[in-house]
């Protein structure tokens, strides 16, 4: 049986074997390579086709008995086939990358675009962008002619891709650009798809924006090499398969609404129903408290218990495939909804007002609970991907969640 995999220097957790095995099937490993070691494994190694990252894409070139155009074009290799010759080399992010913008419904032809990176992903998106008929195509660097001093001298862009590490997990919410500065923006894509949402693709969404993440490319460019692994054409409707069922997997699915509106219980029964860890945002805040939520709110106001809820927000935002139990107020700080959306798909839970309980939450016993909902029920909106009711019967409850992320 031919076998396949992943070549790299440091893998950690790779969705490949994953993906592969949803294209095709067939046995994909990964390979850890130190570089002193990377022409013995490429000459005595059985696999019959491998895919190769960091920090070897140039590194595999010399090694090839033959590159395909695109390869040789773009100048790096992400994808190696064995041939009667040797090893045959071809660069199939340029193929995933255009897949990406296609599937954004971008038209980037005659428009400026810039690059932020210049490693060896940039120089796949910089040919597949020049082939779209981008004009000119720019790559922006730390040190280079065009660099993040100069970047807003180009004002007049129209397509901005991220290929740097710049808002991958774990270090989210950084971006490599101010958008607003960019009045002629029609498109923004980040090769990143770990979190989901990117800091620069959650500032496009909020400026109403055309833009798409890393997972697209992810897939379709797996998808390339699938085809020249088991040599046969695989539809873009596995592409658009796979990529639904890797963000069901890995988004969370967030629970905002009223205190005492039931997002523990509704999210307990959740969590059982999807097979997810169930995580209550306010039990971890009194986790790293070291003290029950009224006690925060004595020692410090609600200032201070807001100021723990940001904190514990952005670690619980970065993880992946949780239920999430949010605090009723956690909307009133709108630097909270990056933080919850990055990753996951916000859903507002409401329940009838007489129904809400205010024992042990210190806002609802200060405030009457009718102007708190006055004052946030907006806010609820304005974070919601759907909105639900909660005064049914439970299991009626998680179907309508169900079906509303469907």
């Amino acid at each position: 049986m031919n076998k396949y995999g992943l070549l790299g220097r440091k893998l950690g957790h790779s969705w490949s074997p994953r993906i592969h095995d949803m294209l095709a099937g067939y046995d994909y490993r990964l390979y850890e390579v130190e570089p002193e070691d990377l022409g013995r494994f490429l000459r005595e190694t059985d696999l019959s086709g491998m895919n190769v990252t960091i920090p070897y894409k140039k590194d595999v070139v010399p090694f090839c008995a033959a590159l395909s155009d695109t390869a040789r074009r773009v100048g790096s290799v992400n994808t190696l086939v064995r041939t009667v010759d040797g090893w045959y080399g071809d660069n199939t992010d340029y193929a995933g990358f255009q897949y990406m913008v296609r599937r954004a419904g971008a038209d980037v032809r005659g428009k400026k675009a810039l690059i932020f990176g210049t490693g060896g992903a940039s120089l796949a998106v910089r040919t597949a962008l020049e082939d779209m008929g981008a004009d000119p195509v720019l790559r922006v660097s730390r040190t280079g002619e065009l660099n993040y001093v100069n970047l807003y001298d180009q004002t007049d862009a129209a397509v901005l891709v991220n290929t740097t590490p710049l808002g991958m997990y774990p270090d989210t919410g950084v971006s490599p650009a101010d958008l607003g500065r960019f009045p002629a923006l029609e498109a923004v894509f980040d090769i990143v798809y770990n979190p989901q949402r990117t800091k620069l693709l959650l500032d496009a969404e909020e400026m109403d924006v055309p833009h798409a993440g890393g997972l697209a490319m992810l897939v379709a460019q797996a998808r390339r090499s699938a085809e020249q692994f088991a040599g046969h054409p695989i539809p873009d409707s596995a592409v658009e398969d796979i990529m639904s069922t890797l963000s069901h997997e890995t988004e969370n699915i967030i629970l905002i609404g009223m205190p005492g509106c039931g997002k523990t219980t509704v999210g307990q029964a959740l969590a059982k129903a999807t097979g997810r860890p169930f995580i209550d945002a306010d039990a971890e805040i009194e986790k790293a408290a070291g003290m029950s939520i009224p006690d925060i709110f004595a020692a410090g106001g609600e200032a201070g218990f807001r100021a723990r809820e940001t904190a514990v927000l952005s670690e619980l935002g970065k993880g992946p495939g949780a239920i999430i139990a949010t605090g009723g107020g956690c909307v009133t700080r709108p630097e909270n909804y990056p933080l919850l959306r990055q990753n996951g798909r916000i859903v507002w839970l409401r329940r009838s007002l007489e129904a809400l309980p205010t024992d042990g939450r210190p806002l609802s016993q200060a405030n009457p609970v009718a102007l708190l909902y006055e004052q946030r029920k907006e806010k609820y909106a304005a974070f919601a991907d759907a909105a639900v009711d909660n005064d049914g019967p439970l299991a009626e409850t998680i179907d309508q969640i169900m079906e509303a992320l469907r």
